[in-house]
């Protein structure tokens, strides 16, 4: 049996950032992922991509990954215009209002994972097994990983950052909380007759939001539609023409007629929550304690920041040369981080629930609100913030001018 410092079962964009940002620490550290994440990107846009805010691309930088991403493929968008169908409600947020470059990036999960994967892959102190878990038990001092090929491994700490069916969650008992939507998101790459012009876009539906994110072709968007579950099934039925004259019209041919150019895939929308991050020997990150609605696209880049605020608190254990699986020592961690998801499941909560009302009434109050919060800079400023990831407490890797040279702090 091999025994390291760190396991990290997942080796997708969270646990591998972490694995990253681990690079320079005391510590071994061992990634478990049967999938191979050096895949290049196929020649078609890939179906899964993260609206990457510039807390997220801080800390991607400062790790030294940010150049290889780019000498992939991504988009920067630098507005956003938010409105409702069949309202005067809406709302534009422009980079130049709060004096940045741009609002975020829009990039493919797989672009994002290749170059943490090639870095982390070259890590001194880190190692990529391609295997699948199958066993977890946690002792006082260590937990014991069982693989599927029969070998083993010991770890002072485990992480899960296996995503929202978490194996690590569910055979150490960590207790969440689930609750069903009644959503799915439908998924998929349009070709659209206007060009974006680096704009994402956001129309509030009666049955559910849909975005808009630009990629790297003018012509090319990424789409979310959020639907409630028998409208995307209805939707999901239809054939490419009848799919792409409905998506044209909900989304008040903003930016003409859209073609749909790639398959269609859709997923069913649910929160989860886990009531505890830690307990002793393990901890979670990312997906794996939280999901959320996806109408304001930042549940990658909160796993990502969760990666982040592990990774300083793991600095800060092993310079002090303390156990850094010991759940009261990371208890600090887990309210950190606690405290921030909360706060972002809440407000997406608060914005799904105010616009899935088709209250007049209600409606007339939308149309007021985000036409007064657009007519308000400082209000507007706020929400831009926020958007761009650079509210609440951050990890010493996303706030401005931070490095690595902070740890441990």
């Amino acid at each position: 049996m091999r025994s390291v410092d760190v396991v990290i079962v997942g080796g997708g964009m969270v646990g591998l950032l972490l694995a990253r940002a681990l690079h320079a620490a005391p510590l071994s550290i061992a990634i478990i992922d049967a999938d191979d994440g050096s895949r290049p990107l196929t020649e078609t846009p890939e179906r899964r991509v993260s609206a990457v805010s510039v807390a997220s691309q801080r800390m991607l930088q400062r790790l030294d990954v940010w150049s290889e991403i780019t000498s992939q493929r991504l988009a920067e968008y630098t507005h956003m215009h938010v409105w409702e169908q069949d309202s005067f409600a809406s709302i534009d947020f422009d980079a130049a209002d709060v004096h940045q470059q741009a609002l975020g990036h829009i990039i493919e999960n797989q672009a994002i994972r290749r170059a943490l994967w090639e870095k982390v892959s070259k890590q001194s102190n880190a190692e990529i097994i391609a295997e699948r878990l199958q066993k977890i038990a946690v002792g006082s001092r260590e937990a014991f990983i069982t693989l599927a090929d029969g070998s083993a491994l010991s770890a002072r700490l485990l992480v899960g950052a296996d995503g929202a069916n978490s194996i690590v969650r569910q055979q150490t008992g960590l207790p969440f909380t689930f609750w069903d939507y009644d959503h799915q998101a439908i998924v998929t790459t349009v070709r659209t007759e206007r060009p974006h012009a680096h704009t994402a876009r956001q129309v509030f539906t009666p049955y559910g939001p849909l975005a808009f994110l630009p990629l790297y072709d003018e012509h090319l968007c990424s789409i979310v539609w959020s639907q409630q579950t028998a409208q995307a099934q209805r939707l999901m039925s239809l054939d490419e023409k009848a799919f792409s004259h409905e998506l044209s019209v909900a989304f008040d041919m903003q930016l003409g007629v859209c073609e749909v150019i790639d398959e269609r895939f859709s997923y069913p929308l649910s929160m989860r929550y886990a009531r505890q991050w830690v307990s002793n020997r393990v901890a979670l990150i990312g997906d794996a304690v939280h999901t959320i609605h996806p109408l304001a696209g930042q549940g990658a880049n909160l796993g990502l920041l969760d990666a982040a605020a592990l990774a300083q608190t793991l600095h800060a254990l092993a310079e002090r040369d303390e156990d850094i699986g010991d759940a009261e020592l990371l208890r600090p961690f887990e309210r950190w981080r606690k405290t921030e998801a909360v706060k972002l499941i809440a407000a997406m909560e608060g914005f799904k629930r105010l616009f899935s009302n088709h209250d007049p009434v209600l409606k007339l109050v939308r149309g007021l609100g985000l036409s007064g919060v657009d007519k308000l800079p400082f209000v507007k400023q706020s929400f831009i913030q926020q958007a761009m990831g650079l509210s609440g407490e951050l990890p010493v890797l996303a706030r401005a001018g931070g490095s690595e040279s902070q740890f441990p702090e």
